[in-house]
Parts: C-alpha cells; sequence; structure tokens
C-alpha cells in the first residue's frame, strides 16, 4: 500500500464523500520524501521566479524513490498535490520532478521539459536502474 489511510479517512472514501485537505495530509504523512521535495521546489520557484523549478539530485534510497513515483504516478495523487500547492508538476526518470507556475505558466518551456526530445535528453546511463 503507498498511502497510510486512517479508518476516518477510508470511511469518507466508503460514504463516497472525502475531504481533500485529509487527503493532502495523507499524502504528506505517507509520503514525506516526495512532499519535502515538491514543497522545497514550490519555495524554490517563489524565491528565485523563472519559468520553473527542479531536482536533479537521485533520491537516497529506494524507499525515497518509490514514495515520488508513488506521488507522481498516481492521477489522485498528483493531482491533489497540484491543486494544493498551486502549481503544475512535471516528471522525469527517478528523480527528476519540476514545478512549473500555474499563473503565467511558459508553455513552450513546460513544452519542451515534457517533450519525448526533453525525455531522452534527460537519459544517463547512471540512471539505468533508477
Amino acid at each position: 500500500m503507498s498511502l497510510d489511510v486512517s479508518p476516518a479517512l477510508l470511511e469518507q472514501a466508503e460514504r463516497g464523500e472525502v475531504d481533500e485537505a485529509a487527503f493532502v495530509d495523507c499524502v504528506r504523512t505517507s509520503l514525506p520524501y516526495a512532499w519535502e521535495m515538491i514543497s522545497s521546489l514550490v519555495a524554490q520557484l517563489k524565491v528565485d521566479g523563472g519559468a520553473f523549478a527542479d531536482n536533479q539530485t537521485p533520491p537516497p534510497d529506494e524507499q525515497a524513490r518509490g514514495q515520488l513515483l508513488r506521488a507522481l504516478a498516481s492521477d489522485a495523487i498528483r493531482g491533489v498535490l497540484q491543486r494544493h500547492f498551486g502549481v503544475r508538476l512535471a516528471f522525469q526518470n527517478c528523480h527528476r520532478v519540476a514545478v512549473f507556475p500555474l499563473e503565467g505558466l511558459d508553455e513552450l518551456t513546460y513544452q519542451r521539459f515534457t517533450s519525448v526530445r526533453g525525455q531522452l535528453l534527460n537519459q544517463s546511463p547512471l540512471l539505468r536502474d533508477c
């Protein structure tokens, strides 16, 4: 299981009504490495400005890598992170996460980052098994 879901949150889901803030908290506590990375990128984007902020440092271990993959591979988790932080997320390889501002989104830069070409240029033999 990728998230540590409380009985109360599970009951909400069973009833069909989930409090998004509770889900955000579930993601924050279940996937602390992913949460911290995205939080720090959002802070970096706010301080530095620019078209986006990204991480290029591989996760320290397989547990951290798994958290990042779970957070960004799940449409629901990725969506709640984007809404919570007010950004658009992009993902390459096992670690390269980028946050783009919603306001003033540079579509061309985003398209370059998420393009097939961008993906291919971001490859490295060192990341083959990530």
